[in-house]
């Protein structure tokens, strides 16, 4: 990954590296291997690696950040499975909601790729509306954004949330490395963020 990585933005001139990494991440490097991508994560060193500064976050947790506009929010990421994050005054706190028993298994069971796989659109929409209902009436948060690539395979949004979009972890990337704990978005993140999507494109 770090090869390829350093082959495409070769030509880049950047200052220090924002991972959105799929899985727990302690003292900037992931706990564990992700089960749904290749061995080697945990215990890397990326900052030797890339020969810069990095900073390693949870990826629900970089595009919460990318989404937050402000008070408690809750994000969730309806995915592979189900990313999850908390955004308080501008301070984020990764979770892992999506391992939390619900009905026979999981809640990511149910409303992560496999529910979609296992119930159909249907029966995975209405999962999706208890489940957020569920965890809103847990914590109690003043914003709730739904995210991931599966969250256009929703009719309507559940009650409350707004959607959120993939791009906006480029923009929690930024943001982890800036002091604002308010989650304002400065012009030249602006600027970066536009040039960082038509550079993936």
């Amino acid at each position: 990954m770090v090869a390829d990585v350093k082959k495409l933005v070769a030509d880049w001139k950047y200052e220090a590296i924002s991972i959105g990494y799929p899985g727990p991440v302690l003292r900037n490097r992931p706990v564990s291997e992700p089960w749904n991508l290749g061995k080697g994560w945990a215990g890397f060193d990326f900052e030797a690696a890339f020969k810069c500064p990095v900073k390693v976050v949870n990826d629900a947790a970089m595009q919460a950040l990318g989404s937050y506009k402000g008070g408690k929010m809750l994000f969730l990421g309806l995915g592979t499975g189900l990313g999850s994050a908390m955004v308080v005054d501008g301070i984020v706190e990764p979770m892992e909601l999506g391992h939390l028993p619900y009905k026979k298994a999981t809640f990511e069971d149910y409303v992560g790729i496999r529910g979609v796989k296992k119930y159909g659109k249907k029966k995975w929409r209405s999962f999706v509306t208890d489940v957020v209902k569920r965890l809103v009436a847990a914590l109690e948060p003043d914003d709730v954004v739904l995210g991931g690539g599966n969250v256009k395979k929703l009719k309507e949004l559940p009650s409350g949330s707004r959607a959120g979009d993939n791009d906006n972890a480029f923009l929690g990337g930024f943001r982890v490395w800036q002091k604002n704990k308010r989650g304002n978005r400065s012009k030249s993140e602006g600027a970066v963020s536009k040039a960082a999507r038509k550079a993936r494109r």
